[in-house]
């Protein structure tokens, strides 16, 4: 059997420039490229009925960060929580968690001020435009 890989984290998302702009201005992640996928085997593939995706990879330290805007898109679903069966976040690490949270700008919604866990790693969660979650910790 072939030993898998991490590859990318896929965020989809309804208005891919705008949360694009919040990846690379707010989070300071490079784009490192954009591009369409649409066809029969493309459709089949994501089970989504003439699907086009419109794609941008993001470069997050060494992590991929793939957004993806859908067209059809898909039925809205209520705001994730992280505790809900099949959540998603993204993670991220910063050398100083206070610092980052200090230079967030104030319209960056955030569950909480940093905080450390019981394991000692010092966490933040915010929301993306689109209201996705995201984990910053400190490394």
């Amino acid at each position: 059997m072939a030993n898998p890989r991490a590859h990318h984290v896929g965020v989809t998302v309804t208005d891919l420039e705008r949360v694009v702009e919040f990846y690379q201005d707010v989070l300071g992640l490079a784009l490192l490229d954009r591009f369409d996928v649409s066809g029969e085997a493309f459709s089949e593939a994501v089970d989504v009925e003439r699907a086009t995706g419109t794609f941008a990879h993001l470069e997050g330290g060494g992590a991929r960060i793939e957004l993806v805007e859908y067209d059809p898109e898909s039925e809205a679903r209520s705001e994730a929580a992280v505790n809900q069966p099949g959540a998603t976040h993204l993670g991220l690490a910063v050398d100083d968690l206070d610092a980052f949270h200090d230079d967030l700008p104030p319209e960056v919604e955030t569950t909480s001020e940093p905080r450390t866990t019981e394991s000692g790693t010092r966490i933040l969660f915010l929301r993306d435009p689109e209201g996705n979650l995201v984990e910053v910790l400190e490394a």
